[in-house]
Parts: C-alpha cells; sequence; structure tokens
C-alpha cells in the first residue's frame, strides 16, 4: 500500500498529461493535488476519473477568498466531487463559510497561513502587518483552528511551531515547499527536506516539480518516499 503522506502536485497544463503522470507514477503514489493552473484544463474532470475510477485521493487546491455566502455555496458544490481536501484563505469568517459549505462531507478544509512562496518583503508589498513569517503563520493558523479549520497549509519551516499548538491537537497539517536533499528551490523560499517535515510534525507534503519534472518520475517519487521513512521521519499520520 502506497503512503498517502505523499501528495504529488499535478502541476501540469491540463487533464490529459495528468493522467499520463498518474499511470507512470502508479500505485507508488495514492494522493494528488490539483490545483488552480489545472481548473480550465479539465482539473475537475481529472480529479473524478483519479478518484473513482483509480480509487486515488484528491486534494483540490484552490485557496477560496470571498465574501462568506460564495465561499459557502463554492464549497458546498465542490463537495459534491467526493474530494478529500480543500484549501480557503485562513481569514475565519472564510473558513467558517468553507465548513458550512462542508457540512455533512468528508472533505476537509484545509486553511492557507501565508503561501510558502512569500518572504517579509513580499509581505510588506502586500500591506501585511508587520512581525516575523512564523508569528505571523502562527496566529493565522491559531486562528483558523478556532474558526473551525481541520487542517493548515504552512511551510515546513513553520510545522513544529504549529503542531506545539493547544487548538493543532487532531488537526493536519499539510506542507508545500518540500524539495529532495540538492533539489532546485523552484519559486518556493520557506523550504526543507521530506525528512524534515516529517519529523517536525507535518501530515502530509506536497511535491510537484521533482517528480514530474524527473526524467523517471516514478523513481523520483520512490526515493521521496523512501526518505520519508528515514529515522529522523517518524511523525503519526492523522488523515
Amino acid at each position: 500500500m502506497s503512503d498517502d503522506r505523499l501528495i504529488v502536485a499535478m502541476d501540469v497544463p491540463n487533464a490529459v498529461q495528468g493522467l499520463q503522470l498518474a499511470e507512470q507514477l502508479g500505485d507508488a503514489v495514492s494522493f494528488y493535488k490539483i490545483g488552480l493552473g489545472m481548473l480550465t484544463g479539465g482539473g475537475l474532470a481529472l480529479a473524478n476519473e483519479l478518484k473513482q475510477e483509480m480509487g486515488k485521493r484528491i486534494f483540490l487546491d484552490m485557496k477560496l477568498f470571498d465574501i462568506g455566502a460564495t465561499v459557502e455555496n463554492a464549497v458546498r458544490g465542490l463537495a459534491q466531487f467526493d474530494l478529500d481536501f480543500l484549501t480557503v484563505h485562513g481569514d475565519p469568517y472564510v473558513v467558517k463559510a468553507a465548513k458550512e459549505g462542508a457540512a455533512g462531507k468528508d472533505m476537509k478544509i484545509l486553511a492557507v497561513t501565508i503561501l510558502t512562496s512569500l518572504d517579509r518583503q513580499d509581505l510588506d508589498g502586500a500591506l501585511i502587518k508587520e512581525g516575523d513569517i512564523k508569528d505571523l503563520v502562527l496566529e493565522r493558523a491559531g486562528n483558523a483552528f478556532a474558526a473551525g479549520a481541520d487542517g493548515v497549509i504552512a511551510s515546513p519551516q513553520e510545522a513544529a511551531l504549529i503542531r506545539a499548538l493547544p487548538e493543532a491537537e487532531g488537526r493536519l497539517i499539510v506542507t508545500p515547499g518540500v524539495r529532495p536533499a540538492g533539489a532546485d528551490l523552484g519559486d518556493q523560499k520557506r523550504v526543507a527536506t521530506p525528512a524534515n517535515a516529517i519529523a517536525d510534525g507535518v501530515d502530509h507534503i506536497v511535491v510537484g516539480r521533482p517528480i514530474w519534472k524527473a526524467k523517471d518520475p516514478r523513481a523520483a517519487a520512490m526515493a521521496i518516499l523512501d526518505e520519508m521513512k528515514s529515522p529522523q521521519a517518524s511523525a503519526p499520520n492523522r488523515g
């Protein structure tokens, strides 16, 4: 049985290439992330095929942000696709609306704290209040949990701090910004290796380019899975 702590980001142009990637990876990978970049390329159809025909778990990364009623209605519609995870922005009113929309379904609502591609200079440009990024992430995570989030999206560099929050008990931490040792960082600025992320309390790591851009995606995925099983990677799976 494959280790669903690894979520492969299908950041490929369309559903046809996404299906080809899933076929290449086969039983090595059981969990896939489909994001905004794939939405107009058949992303929802791909999600449905992977879920219903291939038995995969699906993380729909939409990062929804709007007025409460709109978020609630959007989540209610997406919940009909029998998805596993869905992201929304971590503002408490957005989280509460998303939970209302997901009521009665098993879909987990994950709150985005601060994108892993951002640093303090980026936050200054966006007029985000002053303070260290780790402190802001911790505050946003706590607020999102209080609003009912099933988990949060956060950099691996903040995972241990979030896991230590009393409100984080039984909640999920899912992190992008994970790169195997020696891999190109791409547009990520706050990163860690798979083993370190798991050891710091992350439940699921999201890896895209180091897998789908590899000459042998399955071998790349297997190498990451092996690294996750190393002695320093020892965190329980919460979902």
